[in-house]
């Protein structure tokens, strides 16, 4: 069954949550303005690209023909944050165990970004710095500094309406909530263990956060799924402070007759319309279509082998496939199969898919900002492809940073220029 925190909210909860279609569509992005309000504004739109293991971002504009316009330091602070991490024997065994796992001998510098609506500011998510920072896109300096509960960082979401991001805290199974322009707390709600992918919806009112568990035992055999923690979807109401819903996609699949899926739930897509969810597991290569309104899941579009090894403990961080967006209409589903290095469109009226395109370990998928394409973060080649939605076909290929991960769009002031010159190419 699933659990509320307050059972005399049942069919309240049920029906808010049922995400009728006379509800706002969701915003997975901040609000973008037309080009004319862009222009009035002084604004040019641009995507970031977060270079986790190198500490950059890379800021690309994807008007004709997408090209890099600058790069920046991520942590223009190193050595004071590592002066703190080395002079605690806890956070430097931590600090150390972050590069040896999820960093495969990497630190984590960037995992998530955001700029505020301004254009003025990034907010960037720090893994291994446990932190999440605002830095000024003018001078390259940090604004505020927000330190997570725990030891990590991870993915963030930021609110339609740009005064709030969401950050999940690997380590403490805490997602913050932390207001852009001063970087204060703005509240927090606990989630399963380590909360992964965070999303605003209905609104704004609600936020959807998965939690995938622990990626980091060697217990990865299917009878052996349920030593992986608490695996699960939270649905926290911002208008009363609280979890609204719990849900459970162990006992879904089962009943859709998947007992062999890992319940552990990575990247998802919400429809435009919030009816129907879709979202990958760990160690699968397909994606899982799951309907608010009749609490089931639809179908499973299972996609082809790839390149994924045998062994599932190889896979990096029980990830097959981690990466998904869906274009602006709803229409299609673009998918980054990062351990079998591919990826490919799918139909969501039919459920076929393109021909799959080779790429080098792809590890993040988001829509571009005229929303014609699909841009993938190509992690093991260190360049970002550009997929058109329609055809499945690349489009053109960026390169970037040391093992690009999110992509955002997001906004510069026109005639940007980076305050860090010297990192762009």
């Amino acid at each position: 069954m699933n659990t509320l925190y307050k059972p005399s909210r049942l069919l309240a909860g049920l029906a808010a949550l049922a995400l009728s279609s006379n509800l706002t569509p969701a915003l997975a992005s901040p609000p973008v303005p037309t080009e004319e309000e862009a222009a009035e504004k002084g604004l040019q739109r641009v995507m970031f690209v977060g270079n986790n293991w190198d500490g950059t971002i890379t800021v690309i504009d994807p008007s004709n023909g997408y090209f890099q316009i600058g790069r920046m330091n991520a942590i223009p602070d190193n050595d004071e944050r590592m002066a703190e991490i080395n002079a605690d024997p806890i956070r430097k065994r931590v600090f150390a165990a972050i590069a040896a796992g999820p960093g495969e001998g990497n630190n984590q510098y960037v995992d998530d970004m955001y700029s505020n609506l301004e254009g003025t500011e990034l907010i960037i998510s720090r893994p291994s710095f446990a932190d999440v920072i605002s830095l000024s896109l003018e001078t390259g300096e940090i604004v505020w500094r927000f330190p997570v509960s725990g030891f990590r960082s991870d993915h963030m979401a930021m609110s339609p309406d740009g005064k709030e991001v969401a950050v999940s805290s690997s380590t403490s199974n805490t997602v913050h909530l932390i207001d852009v322009e001063t970087g204060e707390d703005a509240g927090s709600f606990l989630a399963g263990d380590a909360p992964h992918e965070n999303h605003y919806f209905n609104d704004a009112r609600y936020i959807l956060n998965a939690s995938i568990g622990s990626v980091s035992s060697a217990n990865d055999a299917p009878e052996q799924d349920d030593t992986k923690g608490d695996r699960r979807f939270t649905i926290y109401d911002r208008e009363t402070g609280e979890v609204a819903r719990i849900l459970d996609m162990r006992e879904r699949l089962d009943a859709f007759g998947r007992t062999d899926l890992s319940d552990s739930i990575r990247p998802y897509a919400m429809h435009p319309d919030e009816k129907i969810l879709f979202f990958q597991v760990s160690f699968f290569n397909g994606v899982i279509e799951y309907d608010f309104q009749t609490d089931r899941i639809l179908r499973i579009f299972q996609l082809p082998d790839g390149a994924a090894p045998d062994d599932r403990t190889k896979f990096v961080n029980d990830s097959r496939h981690h990466g998904l967006s869906i274009s602006r209409d709803g229409t299609k589903l673009c998918v980054a199969g990062t351990m079998d290095d591919y990826t490919t469109i799918i139909d969501v009226a039919t459920g076929e898919f393109t021909e799959v395109k080779y790429a080098g370990k792809p590890y993040w998928a988001t829509v571009s900002p005229d929303g014609e394409a699909c841009v993938i973060s190509e992690s093991e080649t260190d360049s970002v492809a550009v997929i058109d939605f329609e055809t499945g076909e690349v489009l053109n290929r960026v390169d970037v940073g040391n093992h690009p991960q999110r992509v955002r769009n997001g906004f510069v002031k026109q005639n940007w220029k980076s305050p860090n010159p010297e990192l762009s190419n």
